[in-house]
């Protein structure tokens, strides 16, 4: 099978992921074999390209919002008949037994596996999981709009529960990329005010055209005090004018699996008056489960542009450079 390998960590402007032929993958005991139709591209891979995430493994296929058919089922597997629909998620696997498996805290299993990192992703023609941490896709959306649903939906609806977002809110997003332009329907679905504060004129404007009540620079104040927000920009500086926007009470979740270096807070202007800063790490499968199904009522319409397998590197560095308006979206057999 044809995939995208990354051989050595690299900065993305030079073109690190090579076209290999390699190994189909055989399913073992309790996994699947997914044909895949296409594989959103998320700046996490880009953390992983680029080593800020510690290498874990050499000839690493990266991608983590996998969207496909199943192909085959390794021995005892039972939960998907061949050609059901099915995604695959950061979270890869679990212990199961440690004491945050136990308390529905999955996310903070230290045994804890994921795709496109520990184990090979998505950026090919077919992938493996284990079934019980694949997922059950709509058929009400293609395969390229569902795969951001996968990463950036989970981990911005997990972001909006970390921040406690409430029906009729204030929230700001800081950022509005892949993630945060699927929070912002969930938000408004739940009747939230929604404030937009990020780079580039052509994201305010997408922000504006979803919903959003006010969209401005990254570090601009809004005109409203906040009583949520999330960070989805890796940029630690943005921490204190989104502690300094907040109502007293007010809770910031940080959103990424990566972030720059915080500068010193004032603790009078940043955090007193039970201002909360909390963050979001990985997901539960509950909250996979919950995200898709409220996809499903609103339903959820991602913003996506599509690329051929061979181009990965071109669309990684677009959404570095902020280039790519939602999600990009790898489609093997695309030309």
């Amino acid at each position: 099978m044809k995939a995208m390998v990354l051989k050595h960590p690299a900065p993305i402007e030079t073109s690190p992921l090579e076209l290999c032929e390699v190994s189909l993958p055989e399913p073992a005991a309790g996994e699947i074999r997914v044909r895949v139709e296409a594989c959103g591209i998320c700046r996490t891979d880009l953390h992983v390209i680029e080593a800020e995430l510690p290498p874990q493994r050499a000839d690493l296929i990266p991608g983590h919002q996998v969207v496909g058919v199943v192909d085959a089922c390794g021995p005892g597997s039972q939960r998907f008949a061949a050609g059901t629909r099915v995604g695959i998620a950061w979270l890869r696997s679990t212990c199961g037994v440690c004491p945050y498996c136990r308390d529905g805290r999955e996310n903070l299993c230290p045994n804890a596996r994921f795709t496109g990192y520990h184990a090979n992703g998505g950026y090919a023609e077919y992938a493996v999981v284990r079934e019980d941490f694949a997922y059950t896709v709509s058929p009400n959306l293609t395969p390229a709009e569902a795969t951001p649903l996968l990463c950036a939906g989970i981990i911005g609806f997990r972001a909006l529960r970390r921040a406690e977002v409430r029906p009729g809110c204030r929230l700001g997003l800081y950022g509005f990329g892949s993630s945060a332009h699927i929070a912002i329907q969930v938000a408004l679905h739940w009747g939230c005010t929604v404030y937009v504060m990020t780079r580039g004129e052509q994201h305010q404007q997408l922000a504006r055209d979803m919903g959003a009540a006010w969209a401005g620079a990254a570090e601009a104040i809004p005109p409203d005090r906040l009583d949520s927000a999330i960070l989805f920009a890796p940029a630690g500086e943005l921490v204190l004018p989104a502690l300094a926007a907040l109502d007293q009470g007010g809770t910031l979740a940080l959103a990424g699996i990566y972030l720059s270096d915080v500068p010193a807070l004032n603790y009078e202007r940043h955090l007193f008056h039970e201002k909360n800063l909390r963050s979001v790490t990985a997901n539960t499968r509950q909250d996979g489960e919950d995200l898709l199904r409220v996809a499903a009522e609103i339903p959820i319409r991602p913003h996506t542009t599509l690329f051929s397998l061979a181009d990965a590197n071109r669309a990684l560095q677009q959404l570095k450079g902020d280039g790519i308006q939602g999600s990009g979206v790898l489609v093997p057999g695309r030309g």
